[in-house]
């Protein structure tokens, strides 16, 4: 399934023991589970923290029914079982070799930036609000320095172990999408717990501290997230888009 999602409302994707908020992935559960009149176990193809939103998650689910009579427009069904900030937008037949997770090539990660003197209420829930000018050859300079393949512990919040925090960096850059809203867009073939939020809350203390753009490089090789800045706040976060081999494509049937 490919859906899009307003994670304000959420403690991200995963399901939590604690709080009063429930995961997205837990309400897509849910919903499925009544339509299916069966368990549902979901997998995301990567898991988003709270109040962090999505453009293009994509999730896996296998369920037992009949395939030959599987037609059902299960995007409209899910309409009726869900919040209206969570959107099914499409759903696939997929092979039994797929999984969102594990078949994934690629991600982009957009991050909004209101630039304004005030604040502006109604994007506040999809873009952190900075209030001084911001230099935008700063920050793209700054972004050039994680470019490429590079051990980005420095940039990797705790909670999540990984075998090993090398990852690569196949674009990155920022760019004015109205004279008050900044976008950064970055992809790579993989992201270490709100590493995204790390490296643009980093390149906002550079730049409000007015230290030169070559403090990327120092803190990227010290391998040290004492070294880094403060993460972005969540709001300003999407997921954007998962990008999978496109000879899964041609096994994938649209329902």
């Amino acid at each position: 399934m490919l859906v899009s999602y307003d994670g304000t409302d959420f403690c991200g994707w995963q399901k939590q023991n604690h709080g009063p908020l429930k995961g997205v992935g837990h309400v897509l559960e849910e919903a499925l589970e009544k339509i299916f009149r069966q368990p549902i176990a979901l997998y995301g193809s990567g898991r988003t923290d709270a109040g962090v939103h999505a453009m293009g998650q994509i999730c896996h689910f296998e369920v037992e029914r009949d395939e030959k009579n599987f037609n059902m427009d299960l995007a409209w069904a899910l309409k009726a079982q869900l919040p209206s900030t969570i959107v099914v937008r499409k759903v696939w037949q997929v092979p039994d070799d797929f999984h969102s997770t594990l078949s994934a090539t690629h991600k982009t990660y957009k991050y909004l930036i209101y630039n304004g003197n005030r604040r502006n209420p109604f994007v506040c829930r999809f873009a952190t609000w900075v209030r001084n000018p911001l230099d935008l050859d700063y920050l793209n300079a700054c972004t050039q320095f994680v470019l490429g393949e590079h051990d980005f512990k420095s940039f990797q919040s705790a909670g999540t172990p990984v075998p090993h925090t090398v990852r690569t960096i196949l674009k990155a850059h920022w760019e004015w999408r109205n004279p008050k809203v900044l976008q950064f867009t970055v992809t790579g073939t993989g992201f270490l717990k709100q590493m995204v939020r790390n490296i643009v809350g980093t390149q906002l203390f550079l730049e409000r501290k007015g230290l030169p753009a070559q403090e990327m490089a120092r803190i990227l090789e010290a391998h040290d997230r004492t070294q880094a800045g403060p993460p972005a706040p969540p709001e300003g976060l999407f997921l954007w888009k998962v990008y999978y081999p496109r000879e899964l494509d041609k096994k994938c049937r649209e329902l």
